[in-house]
């Protein structure tokens, strides 16, 4: 009696496949609603298409106003995509429990929330009108303000990171404004061979000043430094690795300074209010035809006298030739 051999096809091969298992949520699931900002130049956002995939997997409800990451190039579809409910009714997201914000609420967003909301939001209690938090208050809002959070290394992650990035775009700006295109004196902010430098002077030693110090002298520049906390500039100093020309702010020294910068960036950050003035119209008139100012303090005040709110459609003005 004969037996068959079985077929063997030597093309054959074993494929393992994807399982998709139902994620349980831990915990209790969070309703999160994130509107469009309406503040003036406000472009940023507060959660990405990816931190709303974190989100989602873990169980959570994220609703999206219309067009809310517009400003910083995200569309719809990212949202949905990542899970996000996506409203054209302004009014919708604002009923959800909890609303993050990249800017503090205004006047027009108020009769829109919520009774017992959570708002986690910048706040800027410093300049927080009175009349705005009564109303918040009435409403029983609790709001987290980004700038109040530490981590576990009881640092303020959130601060730092803006911080950072705006001490390095700074410099990056400022030497686009140093080119002859846009009416500077036409010189590189980096160090050629055979030429001097050029000279920036950074106002504050916080972490803007730091990551400004940072960018300048990795691109070439002659960097000095100042402010009225030694213990600061001594940080400063330590973090990048090397010594630094530093001094206090003392007038008459930062005026003489400031005559021969091509660059002046004003760093100062104010826990109590209005940064304060340290550099006069006086000391501007004097400075050389063609530098560059850049006020980052301007959001408190600014610490030039001359500093003026500008536009993203118009983000300079010309004093003194």
């Amino acid at each position: 009696m004969m037996h068959s051999k079985p077929i063997v096809s030597p093309s054959f091969s074993y494929e393992t496949l994807e399982e998709t298992l139902d994620i349980k949520p831990k915990g209790a699931q969070l309703h999160i609603g994130m509107p469009k900002e309406i503040a003036f130049q406000e472009n940023r956002i507060a959660l990405t298409p990816d931190a709303v995939g974190v989100l989602v997997s873990n169980g959570h409800q994220v609703t999206i106003e219309h067009n809310a990451g517009e400003g910083a190039h995200f569309a719809d579809r990212d949202y949905s995509e990542a899970g996000a409910r996506i409203v054209y009714e302004r009014e919708e997201v604002y009923k959800c429990p909890i609303l993050v914000k990249s800017a503090p609420v205004i006047d027009e967003e108020v009769p829109l929330l919520q009774m017992n909301q959570l708002i986690i939001s910048p706040l800027h209690l410093s300049l927080l009108k009175a009349e705005l938090l009564q109303k918040m208050m009435e409403k029983r809002i609790t709001a987290i303000s980004f700038e109040n959070l530490k981590d576990d290394s009881d640092s303020y992650p959130i601060v730092r990171s803006m911080s950072e990035i705006a001490g390095s775009a700074v410099m990056l700006i400022a030497a686009r404004y140093l080119d002859s295109a846009h009416k500077g004196k036409g010189v590189l902010l980096g160090g050629i061979s055979g030429i001097a430098p050029t000279k920036v002077i950074i106002i504050g030693a916080g972490i803007v000043g730091e990551y400004a110090a940072r960018t300048a002298i990795a691109l070439g520049a002659s960097v000095k430094v100042f402010d009225n906390s030694v213990y600061r500039l001594k940080r400063l100093q330590n973090n990048i690795g090397h010594r630094l020309w530093t001094s206090v702010i003392e007038p008459r020294m930062l005026a003489k300074q400031l005559k021969t910068c091509e660059v002046a960036v004003g760093a100062l950050s104010s826990e109590a209010g209005r940064t304060p003035i340290v550099v006069t119209e006086e000391m501007v008139s004097n400075m050389r035809t063609g530098s560059v100012i850049i006020d980052v303090s301007i959001d408190r005040g600014g610490c030039f006298e001359t500093s003026e709110v500008t536009t993203h459609e118009s983000p300079i003005y010309t004093k003194y030739g």
